[in-house]
């Protein structure tokens, strides 16, 4: 039994199907195939169920995944703590970020970051905060750029800078005009991403919360679903309301037929840098941390 097997079962594991596990594990798949029968004759157990449509885990397929997984996490992890010690700097480094943060704060540090420390690559994995934060657990992150507190103990965070949040009204709104506009003003109207996403839920703690409608999904927003920033301002745009935005993005959707005003309770969002405490290359983290502050103000 070796790890190359074990990656192989969990491959046939994720994809359910022998040609796309040997795809995602760049073999042909005689070699993915006859390495798994290997596998099962050195345990003296099967491990698929193979039928000419599907591939399903027997029990004792599953209990051993679970293992194959945690034995790969900890090979993965005396690989980085061996490139951590050569040099925390170099090398692919797996950072996730929210949808509603990375396409407006990776365009401000991925530069940075490439000329100032060069050896280092970013693959970037963008999903919501509860994907993030699991695959942080199981190793497939290094770390994530969040906008809510984990509440987790194996995940360690360090405070970034805090976001404003914006009003984004259609240009003809009652309120366009002025200089600021309360947060309460809005939850009768208030617009709001799926569920999922935590800029949905801080935008209703901000304008429904303090009157007891933590839940304000009346009307359209019990009838439409927007999955993306850019879809929920067009909405508002159209006059089907309004909703609140990061000052982030403000620069990007202010052009799309919208009227942004600050809010009186000066509502934000406070994004933080996640990792693993035992993450063995902390002085990675630090250069992300310094980029993202150089690159972050707000007055």
């Amino acid at each position: 039994m070796n790890l190359q097997e074990l990656r192989y079962l969990v491959a046939i594991a994720e994809q359910r199907h022998f040609g796309r596990a040997a795809e995602a594990c760049h073999v042909s798949q005689p070699t993915l195939s006859s390495q798994i029968k290997k596998l099962e004759e050195e345990l003296g157990v099967m491990l698929l169920e193979r039928t000419n449509k599907r591939v399903a885990l027997t029990p004792a397929g599953s209990q051993i995944l679970q293992h194959a997984r945690r034995a790969l996490a900890e090979a993965a992890q005396i690989e980085a703590v061996a490139r951590a010690a050569r040099d925390p700097l170099i090398g692919p480094l797996k950072l996730g970020a929210i949808p509603t943060l990375a396409p407006y704060l990776l365009p401000l540090i991925l530069k940075p970051l490439k000329q100032g420390y060069p050896g280092m690559t970013i693959e970037l994995w963008e999903d919501q905060t509860r994907v993030l934060v699991e695959n942080l657990r199981n190793h497939k992150l290094d770390a994530a750029l969040l906008a809510t507190e984990t509440d987790a103990p194996e995940i360690t965070e360090i405070v970034l800078f805090d976001e404003p949040l914006l009003a984004a009204l259609p240009r003809n709104h009652r309120l366009a005009a002025a200089k600021k506009v309360d947060e309460e003003a809005l939850k009768d109207e208030l617009l709001v991403l799926a569920d999922g996403h935590c800029l949905s839920n801080q935008a209703l703690a901000a304008c429904g919360a303090k009157h007891g409608h933590p839940h304000v999904r009346g009307g359209l927003q019990g009838s439409m679903q927007a999955a993306t920033l850019e879809t929920l301002v067009n909405l508002v745009a159209a006059g089907y309301g309004s909703t609140l935005i990061p000052a982030l993005a403000a620069e990007s959707l202010k052009t799309r037929g919208i009227v942004l005003v600050p809010l009186t309770g000066r509502s934000h969002r406070t994004i933080r840098l996640a990792s693993r405490p035992g993450f063995p290359r902390a002085q990675a983290l630090r250069a992300i941390e310094k980029v993202i502050r150089k690159a972050v103000s707000f007055n």
